[in-house]
């Protein structure tokens, strides 16, 4: 007896997938919902995760040289400096338009 196999979208499992994955929804509610079998939706889940592990493995493999994370500090520094001097600034003006005139 021969089996009809379901053929679905890429966007589809992927929407479907990120249901389970990121909103919570259990897999055998989904499967029975969307009539897919659990396996499919199993082995989309899977799939889908070890994506994620890879994805995050070679973001963290990506690691700064001493260069670079000098360069980054700098920068965060820098930026830290001026938001430092604009609320300074803005203290000052906020004391000179709040003081009564005598």
């Amino acid at each position: 007896m021969a089996e009809a196999y379901n053929s679905y979208s890429v966007e589809f499992s992927e929407y479907v997938t990120k249901m389970v994955v990121l909103d919570g929804h259990k897999m055998t509610e989904m499967s029975e919902k969307l009539d897919i079998p659990y396996g499919t939706l199993k082995r989309w889940v899977q799939s889908y995760r070890n994506k994620q592990k890879k994805a995050e493995k070679e973001s963290q493999n990506q690691l700064l040289t001493a260069t670079e994370y000098k360069e980054l500090y700098e920068k965060e520094r820098q930026g830290r400096i001026e938001i430092e001097e604009e609320n300074e600034i803005l203290k000052k003006a906020m004391h000179i338009f709040t003081q009564e005139k005598e």
